[in-house]
């Protein structure tokens, strides 16, 4: 998807090459490479061979690509028939863990992805996922709400033996 989003912030008809799509996105060639290839089969992307203008284009408007369409290029078909855990044992008959839970979800989840498409998952990650990483970065400080902090010291005190005193 980040790829995608890569191609989709471009001008229109920009072409990328794998490799620099990998540079840019921190991922090994050859994983990207296959991923590529997947959306070419499935008309998202076209390849473009040959010379200095060989690389992958969007097939069509970022506009005109759903969510659903790409994740169901890159997944199968079958992605959201499927169990969240990707197993094959889970089926009504046999429901693991999470398939109530994913059998009401499936269906919100595959409408959203059918409206949202490429442009708006480019616009979003051009704002937030650098903001997000900077907050998830490890180390980085976290805002908890009065009321975790609070469930929080309940609970610290109820683990410290009888008559420690405050943790330091």
């Amino acid at each position: 998807m980040a790829a995608l989003g890569e191609l989709a912030s471009k001008p229109a008809g920009a072409r990328l090459q794998a490799a620099q799509l990998a540079r840019a996105l921190g991922l090994p060639p050859a994983f990207l490479s296959k991923i590529l290839g997947k959306l070419v089969r499935h008309g998202v992307l076209r390849s473009l061979k040959g010379g200095s203008d060989r690389g992958y284009v969007l097939a069509r408007a970022p506009r005109k690509l759903s969510v659903r369409e790409i994740i169901e290029a890159i997944e199968g078909p079958g992605f959201f028939e499927r169990c969240v855990f990707g197993g094959e044992g889970c089926s009504e008959r046999r429901p693991c863990v999470l398939h109530p839970l994913w059998r009401s979800l499936r269906p919100v989840l595959q409408a959203a992805m059918t409206v949202a498409s490429l442009a708006e998952v480019a616009r979003e990650a051009e704002r937030g996922p650098r903001l997000q990483a900077r907050r998830l970065a490890p180390g980085a400080p976290r805002r908890r709400s009065a009321k975790l902090a609070e469930e929080s010291a309940r609970f610290d005190r109820r683990r410290r033996p009888p008559g420690a005193g405050r943790p330091r």
